[in-house]
């Protein structure tokens, strides 16, 4: 069993590494930048960034890796990842051929949910559902300190299923790019939200100037505020309804709106099958490292 542990965030811009000790303390975090559409060149950096973190430490780690997309359980390939140079190729077989060890992977999401739940907003809960809510959107399931996978690599896949208890005028819903309509991230992503705002404001803003100009008393931008509310309370009432979590932890850029922490859960009871929600909606404590120390407390023994 190795002490310490280093996880790598495999962004599109970014290659985030870092090392914890055995109790979860950081102890060194670097980053490099990722090498623009290059698969041989990303995994080349990977590599020196495991190995500049190991001579730091001093020792062999366990490593861990946070990726956009998934790998593929019926052909070992990513899939779904907004990197594209990465989509189609054996990612985990290459990155464990030159960094000669086993490695651990999970997308970005997941490495998210793992995190809060392991020592962030969510610890000590048994049931944990992370989300990410940014430039898309993003979920992962911790049960036990655990995180849930499935037969097909895909649980907590959560922006992709449709947006619950739709409203006529909300049908059939905006063309999402994995070919479907209606999905929950083209409602709930920050582009999202701004597309609302758009189409039915005719102003072109941001979600943050949204969230602030709500919050300033501006009638068009609470109207927005409050159908993103209520869509919300829907979304995460669908997901009570299947695995009933604890803990709901928020990250992600359209996460720092306050507003979600008291309304949504004040409006799910609503559309909860149950006599009262004890589940609690909370920001994450991590931020954006969340990413990074999941996927090293993808080993959890070290």
């Amino acid at each position: 069993m190795r002490s310490m542990r280093i996880g790598i965030d495999l962004g599109g811009t970014k290659i985030a590494g870092i090392l914890l000790a055995a109790d979860g303390r950081e102890l060194i975090r670097q980053r490099v930048p990722t090498p623009g559409g290059d698969y041989r060149e990303t995994l080349s950096a990977v590599r020196d960034l495991v190995v500049q973190l190991e001579s730091l430490a001093g020792e062999s780690c366990s490593v861990g890796i946070g990726m956009p997309g998934s790998v593929s359980r019926a052909t070992g390939l990513v899939k779904n990842s907004n990197s594209t140079c990465l989509n189609t190729q054996p990612l985990h077989r290459d990155l464990e051929a030159v960094l000669g060890r086993s490695l651990r992977f999970a997308n970005d999401a997941d490495c998210f949910a793992l995190s809060e739940a392991t020592d962030g907003a969510a610890a000590g809960a048994a049931v944990v559902f992370g989300v990410i809510v940014g430039t898309g959107t993003g979920g992962g399931i911790v049960v036990n300190g655990r995180l849930l996978t499935g037969p097909n690599g895909i649980a907590g896949e959560w922006g992709h299923n449709p947006l619950p208890w739709p409203r006529p005028d909300e049908l059939p819903g905006p063309a999402c790019y994995c070919g479907l309509s209606g999905c929950i991230e083209t409602w709930l992503s920050g582009p999202g939200l701004a597309r609302d705002h758009r189409q039915v404001c005719g102003e072109s803003l941001e979600a943050a100037e949204i969230s602030r100009r709500a919050h300033a008393g501006n009638g068009s931008a609470r109207q927005t505020l409050d159908r993103y509310l209520d869509r919300m309370a829907r979304a995460l009432a669908s997901v009570i309804n299947i695995i009933d979590p604890e803990v709901i932890v928020l990250g992600g850029g359209v996460s720092n709106m306050a507003a979600l922490y008291d309304e949504v859960p004040r409006r799910w009871g609503r559309y909860v099958f149950s006599d009262r929600v004890d589940t609690k909606l909370v920001r994450a404590v991590h931020g954006d490292s969340s990413g990074v120390r999941g996927a090293a407390w993808l080993w959890p023994d070290g």
